[in-house]
């Protein structure tokens, strides 16, 4: 655009000598008599969020943009207290991946794959929370990819009771 603005503007009789293109950034010193390009600022993208402004990081932005593109499958468990025994669930919920009852088989096997995780856990004596939804995401992720060719983001939850 900004070359068609130039070109518009030698139509319009402005010399070309005169015609000054910059990009994002570009710093421009005027006269009364002449225009010429100057230095630079730092110059870009601008997130604005809500009431902040700028201060949305890449790695939000990148979050999101998984978010909106593979959806996410939150991984709600109870496990005893101490131990990697579960006392409830997994309970599996799927937020702009698939849709539950169009794909209850994938969900289904997807809880079984979960149950397998906390047995090898508890068999193994892995009692660290971080270890075990490791484990939970990085198998389900597998499996999810295998299965759809998407990679939702996983969030296992582990309530200890």
């Amino acid at each position: 655009m900004l070359k068609c603005h130039g070109e518009l503007a030698v139509e319009m009789g402005v010399e070309k000598d005169h015609v000054l293109i910059g990009d994002n950034g570009q710093i421009f010193e005027f006269t009364n008599r002449s225009g010429q390009k100057g230095g630079r600022v730092n110059a870009g993208r601008v997130f604005v969020d809500g009431l902040g402004v700028g201060d949305v990081g890449n790695i939000v932005i990148r979050d999101r943009q998984q978010l909106a593109m593979e959806g996410m499958v939150i991984v709600v468990m109870t496990l005893a207290k101490g131990t990697s025994h579960a006392l409830a669930g997994p309970d599996i919920v799927s937020r702009g991946f698939v849709y539950v009852r169009d794909s209850e088989e994938l969900m289904s096997e997807a809880h079984d794959k979960v149950a397998a995780v906390l047995e090898r856990c508890e068999d193994e004596h892995i009692r660290e929370w971080s270890v075990i939804k490791s484990q939970v995401r990085d198998t389900l992720s597998r499996y999810l990819f295998e299965k759809t060719r998407r990679r939702p983001m996983i969030l296992p939850i582990i309530m200890e009771v």
